[in-house]
């Protein structure tokens, strides 16, 4: 037993003498070092180890940020994203599991009767036979077979875990475009509410300067073709506000005909973000690290792969008791054991093992296309929304302006029609120039939010100084 136990422990020592395979270095992506549109954006200092969870307090909006606590937590395809990171969890733990030597047991207790005629000259037997013997195994990692798979296997998990915060990511930037695009329509509808009283009540004085002689009935037409028109745009509007009702409703895990949210106009300012610098996003943003880590496991694969190439020495030791008696079962002459090793070297495999290496290698090319690919989205996705939110910022300030002027244009219309001045076609023309302008400026600002929360989730979530 002691020869035995110094065989085995000198095969033990050579295992792990060396690992096949290129060790992982990430490769280069194109990078910028600043963005083209720099203000008024300023660069932060981020550091990745700290959580960009709750970005959406920036807004400060606590029905917003109540919204997405529910998501978190009922969100469906974060509840499957967070499965799959738990599946991959479990093959790590799997693999980790082959470090060890592989321990069983197997009692069998057998009654038996040897034929008399099985051999000349001997008698025929009854007897009971019982057996208690204990196996173990253990397959040295001569080449660093073991170390390559649980290499590929960590590198998944990893990648696993930054698709469950891509999910995250993703998610709550919907539930946030979609709640102020709710927001945005809830105050075009106000708008158009508004917009509708006005008209009324200058219907209602064109009516009696119809009946009184001073207007013509083209001039009554002409006011109730509009307050209908507005009318009809505020009702298309409601079913538009109800669609995204439905999407938040699915985003936060509800059934949609049990989610209705009072009308609230936009009040939240757009924040000014942090945008960092473009090299930032190669360790912030999680289909970044995704895609990073799938590269890692892929060249870890490619040793798995060539380790086909060498011999593999499986160690096998049982032992045990066995004997025709129970009550003599562990008794020294009861004892048995067995140990040795096995190897196994593929001599002719037509071509497999080259062709399994090529795969390998390969997939690992198509791994760094595909990094560098997610990469040159990202740079574009964040250029594209600090473009357009730059030009949303000139726009909202010119169009505040355009409102400021239309509004002034209507009193002096209206003023204007009351002394006599003016026809109805001026008003008129005046009150569509006020409401369109209006919509527009309730428009931009609904974009510029969901264009910052877009900008947040291009940047891989809220920077934390």
């Amino acid at each position: 037993m002691k020869r035995a136990g110094a065989v085995l422990a000198l095969l033990s020592l050579g295992a792990g003498c060396r690992t096949v395979g290129p060790d992982y270095q990430r490769p280069s992506a194109p990078v910028s070092t600043q963005w083209s549109t720099p203000s008024p954006w300023r660069p932060s200092d981020p550091r990745d180890a700290i959580p960009k969870g709750t970005w959406w307090t920036i807004f400060q909006d606590d029905e917003l940020n109540a919204l997405e606590a529910q998501a978190v937590d009922a969100n469906q395809s974060v509840k499957v994203a967070v499965a799959q990171y738990e599946q991959a969890r479990a093959l790590t733990a799997l693999a980790l599991s082959a470090i060890y030597p592989q321990i069983s047991v197997s009692p069998q207790a057998e009654r038996e009767r040897l034929s008399a005629n099985r051999v000349n000259g001997v008698t025929a037997v009854t007897a009971t036979v019982v057996t208690l013997p204990f196996t173990a195994s253990y397959e040295l990692d001569l080449f660093g077979k073991r170390v390559r798979s649980i290499e590929a296997s960590r590198a998944s998990l990893e990648a696993s875990e930054a698709v469950l915060e891509n999910v995250r990511l993703v998610i709550s930037a919907n539930l946030a475009s979609d709640y102020f695009a709710l927001r945005q329509l809830d105050t075009e509808i106000a708008i158009l509410d508004r917009t509708s009283d006005a008209l009324t009540r200058a219907l209602t004085l064109v009516r009696a300067r119809h009946d009184g002689g001073i207007a013509s009935g083209l001039d009554v037409a002409q006011e109730e073709t509009l307050l209908a028109s507005t009318k009809t745009q505020a009702t298309l509007l409601r079913r538009d506000r109800d669609q995204f009702e439905h999407a938040i409703a699915v985003l936060i895990g509800q059934p949609a005909p049990d989610v209705h949210y009072a009308s609230r106009e936009l009040s939240t300012p757009a924040p000014a973000i942090d945008t960092g610098l473009p090299t930032d996003l190669l360790e912030r943003r999680p289909d970044i690290a995704q895609a990073e880590r799938e590269m890692a496991a892929a060249n870890a694969r490619i040793g798995v792969a060539r380790s086909a190439y060498f011999p593999s020495i499986d160690l096998f030791g049982t032992g045990g008791w066995q004997s025709i008696s129970v009550l003599k079962l562990f008794d020294v002459p009861s004892l048995m054991w067995a140990v040795g090793a096995t190897l196994t070297e593929d001599l002719f495999t037509g071509g497999a093992r080259k062709a399994q290496v090529a795969f390998a290698e390969a997939a690992y090319n198509e791994t760094v296309a595909s990094y560098r690919d997610v990469v040159l989205h990202a740079l574009a996705e964040v250029e594209d929304n600090l473009t357009g939110l730059s030009v949303l910022n000139a726009a909202e300030t010119t169009q505040a302006d355009a409102v400021g002027a239309a509004s002034r244009a209507l009193d002096i219309a209206n003023t204007q029609y009351v002394g006599g001045l003016a026809n109805s076609l001026d008003v008129i023309s005046a009150q569509q120039t006020l409401l369109t302008n209006q919509r527009l400026a309730a428009q931009i600002q609904g974009e510029r939010l969901v264009a910052t929360v877009q900008l947040i989730k291009a940047l891989g979530g809220g920077w934390r100084r």
